[in-house]
């Protein structure tokens, strides 16, 4: 769960995503590039352009045996998981990071307020933060042949402290949508289970997007902003996870 202070960055950097091409003229053609690029990256992963290899070469490298040895599960997982259904493939992959990964907020897992980190720094750091769990296992679900369509990584308003509390607090998780209009699966860091969003109470949907649009609340329909926000946050994100082989 992480601190609410620092959710507006992330809310501006969602909608900078998904602004429609015919209010991006205006930017520069190197704006919309990088933003194109971005998007292709972080929600919908050129499949045809990863590089396994390369990403665990630098697991080792980089973090050493142990990171190495947790990629080649990770890879492995992936590869057992491609045939199965989809339900499967979504308890396989909540379970893998929810058991590997300790959560702790950006400040702990990565020395900044906010970091959204690529899934081998996920792996090699051994912890992190709401989003970075949302985001590995939407890779990871993606390269095990889940439609990009069906999910959707959810900012999401958190109840603590009990069904009576009034206490919210930001969070995010991952969302799969077996259709367009199901009831999602809820994939979540803080519980070892995978629940149907009617069943989380304690949950309200704020934001959820891929790479082909983003929802407000729980609309069933896609909505776009135009907050103007920056693309360094996007650009750096880019710049990290191709060199290491998911671009």
């Amino acid at each position: 769960m992480a601190a609410q202070a620092r959710r507006p960055g992330l809310l501006l950097a969602i909608n900078q995503l998904v602004i429609p091409a015919h209010r991006r003229s205006h930017r520069g053609a190197s704006s919309l590039r990088w933003l194109v690029a971005a998007a292709l990256l972080i929600c919908g992963l050129v499949l045809a352009q990863t590089n396994l290899d390369r990403m665990q070469s630098l697991a080792k490298s980089r973090y050493g045996q142990q990171t190495a040895d947790m990629v080649a599960q990770w890879r492995s997982m992936i590869d057992a998981i491609k045939g199965l259904p989809e339900d499967q493939k979504l308890i396989k992959v909540n379970d893998f990071f929810n058991t590997r990964i300790r959560w702790v907020q950006d400040p702990e897992a990565w020395g900044q307020k906010d970091y959204w980190a690529t899934p081998l720094e996920t792996m090699g750091n051994g912890k992190g933060d709401c989003e970075d769990f949302a985001i590995a296992k939407y890779a990871t679900l993606i390269l095990a042949g889940v439609d990009v369509n069906k999910l959707r990584i959810t900012y999401v308003k958190a109840q603590v402290g009990g069904p009576y509390s009034k206490v919210n607090a930001a969070h995010m998780v991952l969302a799969y949508y077996s259709s367009t209009s199901a009831d999602p699966q809820i994939l979540d860091n803080l519980i070892g289970y995978i629940r149907p969003a009617s069943r989380r109470e304690d949950l309200t949907p704020v934001y959820g997007f891929n790479s082909n649009g983003l929802w407000v609340g729980g609309a069933v329909a896609p909505a776009s902003t135009d907050p103007g926000a920056k693309l360094s946050r996007w650009r750096d994100l880019l710049q990290r996870a191709a060199a290491e082989g998911l671009g």
